[in-house]
């Protein structure tokens, strides 16, 4: 049994009773080298102190099992299951044999100095991802709690946020939470300038759009504009009919085979923090778009596979929904996609050519399913009137899995 307990920046003073009794009884104490500094001496002078290797996570299973079968403590800062380092342990152990011991998080102490209630706030973080994770969030009138990673990370939130058209947001860096040295700075993200105060630090934005700034809502059907591509994608209203059709639930692994610009794919990722997918594109200039895209759109962690399916398939992990955008008529595709499928997973195929259009009406035939046609017209100058004019229509088959080929 591996206990972990949260410290804060207070130290030996601001832990609870349980907390110092776990730690003046391990055998062995873990930690950075900040954490281990806030302890007196006699409070683990009978344990064997350890800090922690860098990079830490390549080394973590090795040294666990050095020290296996001795009473182990370890160091986090704040609430260990708040990006922290108790749910790695209870991912590499399980659960039973990690006893978690939180102190309060940088979380809860932020809101508590802003008085904004933690419920009603957006968490990111920072540390080990890419900046352009914070592009969802921001959104107009949200709170939002950065976690940072370097002095620089205010300069560059105040950056992404200028950028983004969110210059007038209110940010406050507040540094050192729940110590004698806790400080705070405020200032407009447009106005931004300088370092945070301390390396221990959270950003709290109140987001706030300049005027002209179209916001992105997280509803499936972005403008098309707000995609980088070469023509191939997904139009707006097609795309929210598909997404609606393959449903995504939080935490769910999505397919979009034949990627384009990697749209349905984002909005799937965009609709929930915990979804994920996984963008099929045999074309290297569209996969760096999707890429790109990804990065824009606020969901870095879309994975692209640069291939043509249905071999670039092969070792992907299974999906809870596939969705067949280009290439449908390749030879074995819709049999790969359809075999991948977990059992209540959902087969989306869009179909705009008579061969594409003849292929998923024969599954309809076989397997059932929902078929449907949908056309749009879009208003436009003709001369000094406006008539319509027709996109292609497309026609979209959703079918459930429920039993196997």
């Amino acid at each position: 049994m591996i206990t972990v307990v949260g410290i804060g920046a207070d130290g030996w003073d601001g832990l609870p009773e349980a907390s110092r009794q776990a730690l003046r009884t391990a055998e062995v104490v873990m930690g950075a080298s900040r954490q281990l500094d806030l302890l007196p001496a006699e409070a683990y002078a009978p344990s064997e102190r350890v800090v922690w290797p860098s990079p830490l996570l390549p080394e973590l299973p090795g040294l666990l099992e050095r020290y296996a079968g001795r009473a182990t403590c370890v160091l986090a800062s704040g609430d260990p299951m708040f990006y922290g380092i108790g749910a790695t342990l209870v991912r590499l152990l399980g659960a039973e044999r990690v006893r978690v011991l939180p102190h309060v998080s940088s979380l809860s102490l932020a809101c508590a100095r802003l008085g904004w209630p933690v419920e009603q706030v957006d968490v990111v973080s920072l540390v080990g991802r890419p900046l352009s994770a914070l592009n969802a969030a921001v959104l107009p009138g949200r709170r939002l709690v950065v976690l940072g990673a370097g002095l620089d990370a205010p300069a560059r939130v105040a950056g992404l946020l200028a950028e983004r058209g969110y210059g007038p947001s209110v940010m406050t860096v507040l540094g050192d939470l729940g110590s004698a040295t806790e400080s705070a700075l405020r200032g407009t993200a447009g106005e931004w300038s300088g370092p945070a105060p301390s390396a221990l630090h959270v950003i709290a934005v109140e987001c706030a759009a300049a005027p002209d700034t179209r916001p992105r809502a997280r509803v499936p059907g972005l403008p098309d504009d707000a995609f980088e591509h070469d023509g191939q994608l997904t139009k707006r209203e097609v795309r929210a009919v598909s997404l609606s059709r393959l449903a995504p639930l939080p935490g769910e692994l999505l397919w979009d085979v034949g990627a384009g610009a990697g749209s349905i794919a984002i909005e799937w990722m965009r609709s929930h923090p915990a979804c994920a997918a996984v963008a099929v594109e045999s074309h290297t200039d569209r996969a760096a778009a999707i890429r790109r895209n990804a990065d824009t759109l606020g969901v870095p962690g879309l994975r692209v596979v640069e291939g043509r399916a249905p071999i670039a398939l092969d070792g992907l992990p299974t999906p809870d929904a596939v969705f067949v955008g280009g290439g449908l008529t390749a030879d074995g595709l819709l049999e790969r996609c359809w075999s991948a499928l977990r059992p209540g997973g959902r087969l989306v195929a869009n179909a705009v050519t008579l061969e594409s259009e003849a292929l998923i009406t024969s599954w309809y035939g076989r397997l059932g399913g929902d078929l449907v046609r949908v056309a749009v017209q879009r208003a436009s100058p003709v001369g000094s009137f406006t008539a319509w004019r027709p996109a292609m229509p497309v026609t979209v088959w959703t079918l459930t899995k429920e039993t196997t080929l």
